[in-house]
């Protein structure tokens, strides 16, 4: 056990924030497990204490995952004090920090994300995962998050009778392309957030908002701003009104307007205010 005391950090904020779909909490209180690269974890919270229950050869892992070397509070103190809608997010999802995860693990949970509720792709994800992941060692049912070799192995069926739908042939598709690096992860992992959203709309199945959340939980671009159906509503309910002439514009062209004009001052974590504002949508 490697105990710290962490602010602006709360488990369960982060495995409601939609961000990471294998963080489940355990049945002590106030405890979730979470598995990642094939590394598992269970951590406890305590207010702003916690215990690290892993190797201690793992906790730079964990670390790094987390995010713990950045300054949140200073995110936070930076919001236009204008601004309540986005200081009351920020103070309801205080605790949320961006995580930085595994690339390939993002891109087919993403592609699942389409049109599904978090519940229900928590339970295809861990599905995937029993079916064609590595089983770990450790007690217990456990396993990591197959690799595109393993998940490529499974036929179009296989991945239709898992009650994918039509994600399953974006999944298959995509499997296919990172296996003969037509989609090349290892050159994604070095792109900036522009080229990156531009060669991740390239592969079927991969939108501005599946590609914009790939950006932002996998690649740690945290100026990335996916726009789904909650923040689509708050731009429109919260910031349309306050915008002078949004009116004139074609609907199509409203929230990259809105989240330029309003988000746009925060270059470089722009992303971190999405997640408190999604949060706060969804939640409150």
């Amino acid at each position: 056990m490697t105990e710290k005391r962490i602010q602006n950090f709360d488990l369960k904020q982060i495995a409601d924030s939609g961000q990471c779909f294998r963080m489940r909490p355990c049945a002590e209180a106030d405890a979730y497990q979470i598995i990642s690269r094939g590394h598992y974890l269970k951590i406890f919270q305590n207010g702003s204490r916690f215990l690290f229950d892993c190797p201690e050869e793992d906790m730079a892992f964990w670390e790094r995952y987390f995010d713990l070397d950045t300054d949140y509070a200073a995110m936070i103190a930076s919001i236009d004090p204008k601004d309540s809608y986005l200081i009351k997010a920020a103070e309801y999802g205080s605790g949320i920090r961006i995580l930085k995860q595994d690339p390939w693990e993002m891109i087919i949970t993403f592609i699942i994300s389409q049109q599904k509720t978090i519940p229900a792709i928590q339970n295809l994800v861990e599905t995937l995962c029993q079916t064609y992941g590595t089983r770990l060692k450790l007690p217990g049912s456990l396993y990591a998050f197959p690799t595109p070799e393993q998940l490529n192995r499974a036929e179009l069926s296989d991945l239709l009778e898992l009650k994918l739908g039509y994600r399953a042939k974006y999944i298959k598709k995509v499997c296919g392309d990172v296996c003969d690096k037509t989609l090349d992860l290892e050159k994604l992992a070095v792109m900036n957030y522009a080229e990156a959203m531009d060669y991740l709309q390239g592969f079927y199945g991969i939108g501005e908002k599946v590609a914009n959340c790939i950006c932002l939980f996998g690649l740690h671009h945290i100026d990335a701003f996916p726009v789904d159906t909650w923040i689509r509503k708050i731009l429109t309910e919260e910031y349309a009104p306050r915008c002078r002439g949004i009116k004139k514009l074609p609907q199509s062209k409203v929230c990259e307007t809105l989240v330029k004009k309003y988000f746009g001052r925060y270059p470089g974590y722009a992303g971190v205010m999405q997640q408190y504002l999604f949060f706060y949508g969804r939640n409150r």
